[in-house]
């Protein structure tokens, strides 16, 4: 296994458990329910501990297409990309460890009350702040091939298969 296969590999966990994590925490901000909570919390730092996995395999990706430099890639693209996933990495560990102080807060206390305000509402606008840059981060990794010219090409016209003697039932 290479590095870009590794990092497309595992590249999804962070942008599924922050979306994950990041709407159980406004929709437990709003129903108050402590089992929501608890799974938003969990969620946000399983997402702060996958991301730096993700960073380093990126990184070492990047290196590989250096080296070999595909046809299909678009010049620049990785280079936008890792620039995102830089800036995506150290937010998305400030929110994990956002997260995993309110769950050890959460679980510390008992089930007989609600964190207060301020920790619930800091780890909704982290959770928010790191949604929206791990969705940048992850559009502009797709547009390393999306947007390669060989896809915006016109696709050629069909080949007709030769001509075999036996004809085609009625």
């Amino acid at each position: 296994m290479d590095w870009p296969y590794a990092h497309l590999l595992i590249n999804h966990f962070p942008i599924i458990l922050t979306v994950a994590g990041a709407a159980a925490a406004v929709v437990g901000l709003w129903m108050r329910r402590r089992g929501l909570w608890l799974y938003a919390v969990a969620t946000l730092t399983l997402a702060g501990l996958s991301i730096y996995p993700t960073f380093l395999t990126g990184d070492e990706a990047k290196d590989t297409f250096k080296r070999v430099n595909p046809w299909y890639i678009v010049r620049g693209s990785i280079d936008t990309h890792e620039e995102a996933a830089e800036v995506t990495l150290w937010v998305v560990l400030a929110v994990g460890v956002i997260a995993a102080y309110a769950w050890w807060r959460s679980v510390r206390r008992g089930g007989e009350s609600q964190p207060p305000t301020w920790l619930r509402a800091l780890v909704v606008v982290s959770s928010l702040v790191g949604l929206g840059f791990v969705t940048w981060t992850s559009l502009l990794g797709g547009e390393i091939v999306h947007k390669s010219p060989i896809l915006e090409a016109p696709q050629p016209p069909a080949v007709q298969a030769p001509a075999t003697g036996v004809s085609a039932p009625p």
